[in-house]
């Protein structure tokens, strides 16, 4: 795929040109980015050395730490160079790379936890037929339908964006390759692309969010009830840390899409874009193991196992 363009690179804006705060920035981000994939490798790990762990809701929370880590991949280490260097810039073709990833892991990321909450559904909602109902198969088929509406998302905004001619400025007002910033240094109309974006985004978009949603009116139906305060508090813990992702992730990506067009800040859109593709993906692990005695006590296993091993 090629882009028409007379510019051979962007140059990122990002946030600031001052020296010492782009070195703390730096300092930030690049611990940020480490416990990202601390965090989520841990996970994904435990999760494949403990057969305890070895239920749908983990095998979706495993997909979910790996498109973490995509996710904050294909962003922070070009931010984290940018901040050290004196010409911020990124090639063309690598700016149209980036714009792809980003769209189909967004679009990928709310489809899975999508299917997370169908699966509380059916775990709470549906108790004797979970293990049916959840089979491995259907696993494989709701994730494998997550990859599948991120590439059709990314598709879609992609080849139109490929219409495009960008003859300058070149000057991105954000810190990585998105597409609404993107759209607004093309020389020709994106009446197109601008409806294509906001069409799709609402489409798939409100699809998975409906799905969570009607998924946990039917889970908090249930959970009231149940007569025992232990009973209703049990299975409020099987999905409080999900409830709790969704809910971070949701808020920023909404605002930050559907938002009044009189809202206008470069950087509050900054603000809202680092929260769902930079703190979301540092925040998921640390969640789910803080909230998650299944997931604090296999990882004390391996860890007391590792070190019986040592002495």
């Amino acid at each position: 795929m090629e882009i028409q363009t007379n510019v051979t690179e962007f140059i990122l804006m990002g946030f600031s040109h001052d020296p010492h705060l782009q070195i703390f920035l730096f300092l930030v981000f690049f611990v940020i980015y480490l416990i990202t994939l601390v965090g989520n490798m841990v996970i994904m790990l435990v999760i494949r050395v403990d057969p305890h762990l070895h239920t749908p809701m983990y095998f979706f929370l495993s997909h979910l730490s790996f498109v973490d880590i995509c996710y904050s991949s294909v962003v922070v280490p070009k931010m984290l160079v940018n901040f050290l260097s004196k010409h911020k810039i990124i090639s063309v073709n690598g700016c149209l790379a980036q714009m792809v990833f980003i769209l189909l892991l967004a679009v990928t990321e709310i489809f899975i936890l999508s299917a997370m909450a169908y699966d509380r559904y059916a775990a709470i909602c549906h108790p004797l037929h979970y293990v049916v109902t959840m089979n491995k198969r259907v696993c494989s088929q709701l994730v494998g339908c997550s990859w599948t509406m991120g590439l059709l998302y990314s598709l879609v905004n992609t080849v139109l964006v490929l219409k495009l001619h960008f003859c300058g400025p070149n000057e991105i007002s954000h810190f990585s390759c998105e597409l609404p910033p993107l759209l607004q240094l093309s020389c020709t109309g994106t009446f197109t692309n601008k409806i294509a974006l906001l069409s799709s985004a609402v489409i798939l978009g409100f699809s998975s969010f409906l799905l969570t949603l009607v998924s946990y009116v039917f889970i908090i139906s249930t959970i009231l009830r149940i007569h025992s305060a232990k009973g209703r508090h049990k299975a409020f813990s099987t999905c409080s840390s999900h409830l709790i992702v969704v809910g971070l992730l949701y808020m920023t990506a909404i605002f930050q899409y559907m938002k009044p067009s009189s809202i206008t800040s470069l950087v509050l859109d900054e603000l809202f874009s680092i929260q769902y593709s930079i703190l979301t993906p540092m925040l998921n692990p640390i969640i789910y193991s803080l909230k998650n005695k299944e997931v604090k006590t296999a990882l004390r296993k391996i860890v007391e196992k590792n070190t019986v091993c040592l002495i």
